[in-house]
């Protein structure tokens, strides 16, 4: 019997090394999950956004030549805190993460992306995902109108009231579409290459009012335009509620990954959580009819 001891240990030993190298060997959950989730620089996740990234969307680090009010990797904002969010449900940790600039009109335009998904306010809409994809909803939100204090428009109530003004918002936004939708002043809208112009245009009473979602608009009269005010906020419904997505090249096999991902977050209390840290502020205004 003492003769067959060393034996059995080393079978335990030898077994326990085939056990310890098959379990090297064999993928983990998270391997898996990148594996079927390529990005477009192999071990990085490298998201878009604009520049200047506004509050309360992005927030906090220092303003440099690059990024001109806020730097998007802070992971402060609604929007970088998603992403963050999202990228670690991809089994990305924050330092593997790189952003980059992207226009807003380039974010959704045809062809190959240089980024792997690109969060930016960006609402879906029919015609853009014919040649993006979209994931799932992060954030819904209402359009709003913002005017300057004591101008004639200041005083309207409804929706027919602003038919008679000059009406402005960002091109390509649909925060544009719902004026000329919804609205349907009998001026031409103003449009603007980027909301900075538009915004600018407000402020030196080029235009009579300006659209954008209502999260924006707090931030307009709080920062940049001075002695302005949320005139109102436009009901659900009639192109009034935008849906903002992430944005992915189009057929890209990542979208699956990250709509996965923002499921995950709405069911654990993620997303209602970051709202209510950076959107809290941002969601009363009187509704116009």
């Amino acid at each position: 019997m003492t003769k067959l001891i060393p034996l059995l240990a080393a079978v335990a030993v030898l077994a326990a090394v085939a056990v310890g190298a098959s379990a090297a060997a064999r993928p983990t959950a998270s391997t898996v999950a990148l594996a079927n989730c390529p990005t477009v620089t192999s071990g990085q996740l490298t998201i878009g956004t604009d520049n200047p990234a506004y509050p309360p969307w992005y927030a906090g680090g220092t303003k440099s030549s690059k990024w001109k009010i806020n730097d998007p990797s802070t992971g402060k904002g609604y929007e970088s805190a998603v992403a963050y969010a999202v990228a670690s449900k991809l089994g990305y940790s924050k330092s593997q993460v790189k952003w980059t600039y992207v226009p807003f009109n380039r974010s959704y335009a045809p062809g190959t992306k240089s980024f792997d998904f690109d969060i930016n306010q960006i609402s879906y809409t029919p015609a853009r995902a014919k040649v993006v994809d979209f994931s799932k909803s992060y954030y819904d939100v209402n359009q709003a109108i913002v005017v300057n204090k004591g101008t004639k428009i200041a005083s309207v109530r409804s929706i027919k009231g602003l038919s008679s003004y000059k009406i402005g918002a960002q091109l390509g936004t649909t925060s544009y579409a719902f004026i000329e939708s919804r609205i349907k002043p009998s001026q031409q809208p103003a449009v603007f290459n980027s909301n900075a112009a538009a915004v600018l245009a407000l402020k030196n009473k080029q235009i009579d009012a300006l659209v954008v979602d209502l999260p924006t608009a707090f931030y307009v009269t709080a920062a940049q335009v001075p002695n302005s005010k949320i005139l109102g906020q436009f009901e659900v419904g009639g192109g009034a509620t935008d849906h903002f997505g992430v944005v992915l090249a189009k057929g890209n096999p990542l979208t699956a990954c990250v709509n996965r991902a923002i499921t995950s977050l709405r069911t654990n209390g993620t997303l209602k959580r970051l709202q209510q840290l950076w959107l809290a502020k941002a969601t009363g205004a009187p509704i116009l009819k």
